[in-house]
């Protein structure tokens, strides 16, 4: 027992290493520096030991609420729930009947994995100019259908940066999705459905109480993965917006970069970068928890 304890040790050891490398130091160093003033032009010099003040001047700063706004609500909850619906509407119909009568059942899937494939950067420049308001495909479109008199410049005007921001973030991401949820579709038995049919269940029924039950699990690690990987995206509003106009679009992780790099404050950005950190493990932890409870009163 004691042997293979140790064997069991060693095997674990190199793996282990590499975590603490990769993960466990850049972390610890980076809380290090959310307590010191150091700035990219002391670099060699190293900051001095400030305390609290970074964390005092974020949380109390005038723009907290703001970037806590525009992270939450516009770039989190909105295009995470877009994505979850959108998903799911786009599977049910890629594992419908429908599709497979026209034999374009293939051609769409493949046609699904084209945002899927588009790497963020060239997602937005493409996304970009398709909005710009003097030669984007939108625009005329959309003049020439009579619903605007007038060009929209759709990443400046306050009305409708956000909304085109979610946009792009959602036609790059939902493929993702719309995968995982094909995939546990496809594992459903056709008995239940057959089943609950000759007991004279309507399909809305049948997708209520048999095929979204049966694709919680999956739903609910997609959310989660997706929250996490959506609060603390940056590269979507960096590369659409630069943040504005103004600081209009400006959310935690675009913070982090203009503290850090643009204003040379590195211990104020990793100050930033830590208190994200802790609000997706508090949001881990209470997500896991409500969900948790809600499925062991169900199998209760």
């Amino acid at each position: 027992m004691r042997n293979d304890r140790l064997f069991i040790g060693l095997m674990l050891a190199p793996a282990l290493l590499i975590l603490a490398a990769f993960y466990g130091y850049p972390m610890v160093e980076n809380v290090r520096i959310s307590f010191t003033d150091l700035t990219l032009l002391k670099l060699k010099k190293g900051g001095d030991w400030v305390g609290l003040e970074n964390f005092r001047e974020f949380l109390g700063g005038r723009e907290f609420g703001h970037l806590l706004f525009n992270t939450f609500v516009w770039l989190t909850a909105l295009s995470v729930v877009l994505r979850l619906v959108i998903g799911i509407g786009i599977a049910v119909l890629l594992n419908s009947p429908v599709l497979k009568r026209f034999n374009i059942a293939t051609l769409a899937k493949l046609a699904i994995l084209v945002p899927w494939a588009t790497p963020p950067i060239v997602a937005v420049i493409v996304w970009r100019w398709m909005l710009d308001p003097q030669n984007g495909i939108i625009n005329q479109l959309l003049l020439s259908l009579g619903v605007i008199d007038d060009p929209v410049a759709f990443l400046s005007d306050l009305r409708t940066v956000w909304p085109a921001v979610v946009t792009i973030i959602v036609w790059n991401t939902v493929p993702l999705v719309t995968l995982a949820i094909l995939a546990s579709l496809q594992s459903i038995p056709a008995e239940l459905h057959e089943a609950a049919g000759l007991d004279g269940a309507t399909r809305r029924q049948q997708f209520r109480y048999i095929t979204l039950p049966l694709l919680r699990p999956t739903i609910i690690v997609l959310g989660l993965t997706s929250v996490f990987w959506t609060f603390n995206n940056f590269v979507y509003v960096w590369l659409a917006t630069g943040a504005g106009p103004g600081t209009y679009t400006n959310v935690l992780a675009t913070e982090t970069y203009i503290r850090s790099f643009v204003d040379f404050q590195l211990g104020y950005g990793a100050a930033i970068g830590v208190v994200m950190a802790l609000m997706m493990a508090l949001f881990g932890v209470v997500y896991f928890w409500i969900v948790g409870n809600k499925m062991a009163g169900e199998e209760a």
